[in-house]
């Protein structure tokens, strides 16, 4: 019988199941794999000072060990390889470059043969130092966040009055992500206080539009959103949504200058814009916590916002947002 490696979904399989307490056989009835199989995968990647299984890291781990025995997938051509480097270093996952490389240079590769390809760079033996020649393309794989629990409010907090219209009474459609113009805003801080930027994510494509703001007072905030969506067609900007902070206090005037509606999430219901906390994340992959946006060019925060908008999403069919916002603008004409 043929023994086949156990994938990242897989993996992501034995973590959900080690977190709701699913034992090892009913594990391995549910993949189809052997019990033993997946004790000794477990047991491999349980290092005990964490208990915590981690499958991107296990992936990457067998990968690793995989290609200290020669059987690495290559990348065929200088073509491919020059295209998956460029990709990563861009901030693309290898999962995303398998997806995009199929349009873009009309080939098909694995996303495993690409974690292939940067563990073939290491030496086989010793402190994982990169090969002469090679170079290490490892700091470019990014680790995935852990995930946080949806949370409520803690004791003693007190529920503020929203700002204005609840996101309870926004069109049920918006729910669907089935027409471009519903919008989600978020303000990400600055180190030490100091102002921070302005951040829209377009539900249906994920377009995220970057804006640095002159301060943390509800008028910067206006002006921000005013001047990123004011230009858009009409039916590219119906509806946004924001929370209840006081840089949003004046969202009538938004409303007015944008030609948007808005809505107010609930208080500590961050997960009512999902999608912009996500982008937010991504952001934050470029400028860590604590970055100082005052000292960080206009010109960058374009090349950030450029970089995102260019990426290929898996929920878009490995289209990017660019490309998903650009034609639905263009269907509608």
């Amino acid at each position: 019988m043929h023994y086949h490696h156990l994938s990242v979904g897989e993996r992501e399989e034995i973590q959900l199941g080690l977190w709701q307490n699913v034992s090892i056989r009913s594990l391995a009835k549910r993949l189809k794999r052997s019990p033993s199989s997946l004790a000794r995968e477990i047991q491999r990647n349980l290092p005990p000072e964490r208990r915590q299984y981690t499958p991107r890291v296990a992936h990457e781990r067998a990968l690793e060990h995989r290609s200290f025995r020669g059987r690495t997938e290559r990348l065929k051509s200088d073509c491919i390889r020059t295209y998956a480097v460029a990709k990563l270093k861009a901030g693309f996952s290898p999962e995303q470059i398998a997806g995009r490389i199929r349009s873009d240079l009309h080939v098909r590769i694995s996303h495993e043969a690409i974690y292939q390809f940067i563990y073939a760079q290491i030496r086989r033996r010793g402190n994982g130092s990169v090969k002469p020649g090679c170079e290490d393309l490892r700091p470019y794989l990014k680790r995935r966040h852990k995930r946080r629990a949806k949370k409520g409010m803690r004791k003693g907090q007190r529920v503020s009055k929203p700002n204005g219209p609840s996101i309870d009474e926004r069109p049920v459609i918006v729910e669907k992500r089935s027409r471009i113009g519903d919008w989600e805003g978020d303000t990400v801080e600055s180190a030490h206080h100091a102002p921070g930027i302005n951040t829209l994510v377009e539900r249906k494509s994920g377009l995220a539009l970057i804006t640095k703001v002159r301060d943390k007072t509800a008028g910067a905030t206006r002006e921000a959103i005013a001047k990123r969506l004011a230009s858009l067609p009409a039916h590219c900007r119906r509806t946004l949504a924001v929370d209840n902070g006081p840089e949003n206090r004046q969202w009538e005037d938004v409303e007015e200058a944008a030609g948007i509606c808005c809505f107010f999430a609930h208080p500590y219901h961050s997960w009512e814009r999902e999608t912009n906390e996500n982008t937010n994340g991504l952001i934050r992959w470029y400028f860590p916590k604590g970055t100082d946006f005052r000292m960080i060019p206009d010109e960058d925060i374009a090349k950030v916002e450029h970089a995102l908008n260019t990426r290929p999403r898996k929920r878009l069919g490995w289209r990017t947002p660019l490309e998903v916002f650009t034609r639905g603008v263009a269907l509608h004409y």
